[in-house]
């Protein structure tokens, strides 16, 4: 019988694969953090007034349904 040859292929095709997806994570999270710091400016005055609008809007709404949630199954 002949000795069995040690083939390290499958190794390292999961260490490409590794690393491939390791790459690939840090890409889209750096992406995603770009994005962010983008979308975190400072509001314009305008947008500050609407939002202050929506709030005070919110808070005068009725919200009451009439429907005990404890009841419901």
């Amino acid at each position: 019988m002949e000795p069995e040859k040690k083939s390290n292929g499958a190794f390292i095709g999961l260490a490409i694969i590794i690393i491939i997806l390791v790459i690939g994570g840090i890409y889209v999270w750096q992406s995603k953090v770009d994005t962010g710091a983008l979308n975190n400016s400072a509001l314009t005055a305008e947008e500050a007034k609407s939002l202050d609008t929506l709030d005070q809007d919110l808070n005068t709404l009725d919200t009451n349904v009439g429907v005990d949630v404890n009841t419901l199954q």
